[in-house]
């Protein structure tokens, strides 16, 4: 018994029907499923039983329905308990289609067949379901064990013109002759291709053993469309910035260099006229003093040259003429100047720290040449710190210019 209520439901025999349940069983002959049913029960129709086929006491089922098989025995065509013979009468040719209109589905006359929703008859929790997959068997439209899905690309990379082999899709054109999967590929353990499928005119599996690259291959990204600033352009542009800063230095440092060269020459010179006996001499306080003053300018200069042109327009002059910007990560919009400032500093405050054994230096050298070790973005320590990236521009490119909110208040007047 089943708690199903009563109602019209799609019959499980011939889903392109429907008939009425009644909480314990199929009444009433099928209707089209898209047709409207009836309120409530089928009308019950009147039975004309042939002479002969109905006696009193016997099975209404069976005199409904002539060749139907009465509670407790089998039914026509299928063979009786215990035996492998073939039941009496096996349908004929001409037999009515139980899908075909006035045919009754089996649903009404075999007890124990699947109500709306139920389980499918002999089938245990865990077991395949009559058509549904075997053990080690996909789906219908599934993937094959350890392989793709059925109309999904070939391992290795899709194929060209959306050819897939095996696909439940249309046909489509064969791959141009000569192709095959890029070389050292090599399918999944498990995997075999649709049954059926052919490969491509002229390919070739590769030979056991060969070292395969596709996981090692790193495809180049694009931040928010651009390539990748090259290494030798960034050179490039760096070498143009320390040169403009080299120019402010000889306006502005000019006379403290000038003095510590004051203080030091008298040093120098005594060291090279006699390199073997001389004495080094330790640098007067004072020129301790000028270098570290020096330094203190050389880095304000270089903040004053680079931090505000990078914050709002993304380009200092060498990066302006290699054709190269700084953008953020998450979108195209100015990085600003606390970012900018982020970035300067991971290698401009190093400076100062140059007379400390040149510290300073070899840590400005190492930040510099961290791109070289970030494939993927190629990314400096410095741009890490504040989550940016170096694109090169294409030619001719103009940052676009957004309207004003609120449209032109003017009135047309200029």
């Amino acid at each position: 018994m089943t708690s199903l209520p009563a109602g019209w439901y799609k019959d499980p025999a011939d889903p392109s029907t429907q008939r009425w349940w009644d909480g314990e069983g199929w009444v009433g002959r099928p209707i089209p499923a898209d047709a409207v049913p009836p309120d409530g029960p089928p009308p019950e129709e009147p039975t004309s039983p042939a002479p002969g086929t109905a006696t009193p006491g016997a099975s209404t089922l069976g005199a409904a329905h002539p060749g139907a098989a009465a509670p407790g025995q089998p039914a026509p065509g299928v063979p009786a308990p215990g035996t492998n013979a073939p039941g009496p009468n096996p349908p004929g040719p001409n037999a009515p289609d139980a899908a075909s209109p006035g045919a009754v589905p089996p649903s009404a006359t075999h007890p124990g067949l699947p109500y709306p929703g139920g389980p499918q008859p002999g089938v245990q929790p865990g077991m395949p379901y009559p058509g549904g997959p075997q053990s080690g068997v996909p789906y219908p439209g599934g993937p094959y064990p350890g392989g793709p899905y059925p109309g999904g690309p070939y391992p290795g990379g899709p194929y060209p013109g959306g050819f897939h082999p095996g696909g439940n899709g249309p046909a489509a054109p064969a791959p141009p002759s000569g192709w095959g999967p890029p070389p050292g590929w090599h399918p999944p353990p498990g995997w075999q291709p649709p049954p059926g499928w052919q490969p491509p005119p002229g390919w070739q599996p590769p030979a056991p053993g060969t070292p395969g690259y596709s996981w090692a291959y790193i495809p180049q990204l694009r931040p928010h469309g651009f390539a990748l600033a090259g290494f030798g352009r960034r050179l490039v542009a760096r070498f143009v910035d320390i040169f403009m800063v080299l120019l402010l230095n000889i306006a502005v440092n000019g006379w403290f260099a000038y003095q510590w060269w004051l203080e030091v020459e008298p040093i120098l010179r005594a060291a090279m006229t006699d390199p073997v006996h001389a004495t080094p001499q330790p640098a007067s306080l004072r020129a301790s003093y000028l270098m570290f003053t020096i330094l203190i300018i050389a880095t304000a200069l270089w903040f004053a040259y680079e931090v505000p042109a990078t914050a709002n327009r993304g380009q200092t002059l060498g990066k302006r003429l290699m054709q190269v910007k700084v953008f953020p990560m998450e979108n195209t919009e100015q990085i600003g100047f606390g970012r900018s400032f982020r970035r300067w500093a991971r290698l401009g405050l190093w400076t100062p720290f140059w007379t400390f054994w040149g510290l300073g230096l070899v840590l400005q050298f190492i930040d510099s040449a961290s791109p070289l070790f970030d494939p993927r973005l190629r990314q400096a320590l410095h741009d890490k710190s504040a989550q940016t990236v170096v694109v090169a521009l294409p030619a001719g490119y103009r940052r676009p210019v957004e309207a004003a909110d609120g449209g032109d208040h003017s009135g047309g007047e200029k």
